[in-house]
């Protein structure tokens, strides 16, 4: 075998060993994240490179409004209670396009992207567009099913609403709370909830202060969506959990 070639089998071992760390540790941390909050994310790493600050305060499942809880199951995830991690009708129209049948009336989710989904995503993976997109979805996959078998609904809820962000450098619904309406999470109208939930999925674009015209129009159709919800007895049981 050439130098060259000798040279490449190195780094292409090296990076095979690399990934197999990177995969097993990940592994670990999502065990221990059943119990603990991720210490940080490559998003919030992200915020800090870009200037946004980091701005963040985990709070407990009992910290967190149940009206937080139903409005992001409601905007995201109306299925969420239900399902296994995926959802496979919304993943099949988002590819596919949707189906020409007749309009049945029934409750509908946020998207293809779960609650589950985007916690795996937003703890374990990277955000981002284009072919970073595609590589990331094998990852994505194995984390969601995992979280799903190990965490658990409630913690994958409560994990979410720590973790994503909802406003330039601000992280997690406690300091979205504190920054916007200056009180705790715990503390949350549902119009309150359903206006920091509305600026999902691009929070430094559909802005909550100054509230931008998405917002305005999006909050009162989540606040609609909530009410409906009220009457799943899955997802009633599930937001007022202690």
């Amino acid at each position: 075998m050439s130098k060259n070639g000798t040279a490449r089998k190195k780094i292409l071992t090296y990076f095979l060993k690399g990934l197999l760390v990177l995969f097993l540790s990940s592994t670990i941390y999502l065990v221990l994240y059943k119990w603990m909050m991720p210490a940080i994310t490559f998003t919030q790493i992200g915020a800090l490179v870009e200037g946004y600050g980091l701005k963040r305060d985990y709070v407990s499942w009992n910290e967190i409004s149940p009206n937080v809880k139903l409005a992001a199951i409601a905007s995201e995830d109306q299925l969420f209670p239900k399902h296994n991690g995926f959802d496979w009708k919304a993943l099949d129209k988002s590819i596919n396009g949707p189906q020409k049948k007749k309009r049945k009336k029934k409750v509908k989710g946020g998207g293809a992207s779960t609650i589950s989904q985007q916690t795996a995503k937003n703890v374990f993976l990277w955000q981002g567009s284009g072919i970073g997109r595609y590589i990331r979805k094998v990852p994505e996959f194995y984390f969601t099913q995992l979280i799903e078998w190990t965490w658990g609904k409630q913690r994958i809820l409560e994990v979410y609403l720590n973790v994503i962000e909802m406003g330039p450098g601000i992280f997690g619904i406690e300091a979205a709370a504190q920054e916007y309406f200056h009180k705790p999470a715990s503390k949350l109208t549902q119009s309150e909830a359903a206006m920091i939930i509305a600026c999902l999925p691009n929070p430094k674009k559909f802005t909550v202060k100054p509230l931008s015209r998405r917002v305005k129009w999006r909050f009162p159709n989540i606040v609609s969506q909530m009410n409906n919800l009220n009457g799943d007895p899955l997802t009633y049981d599930l937001v007022q959990r202690k």
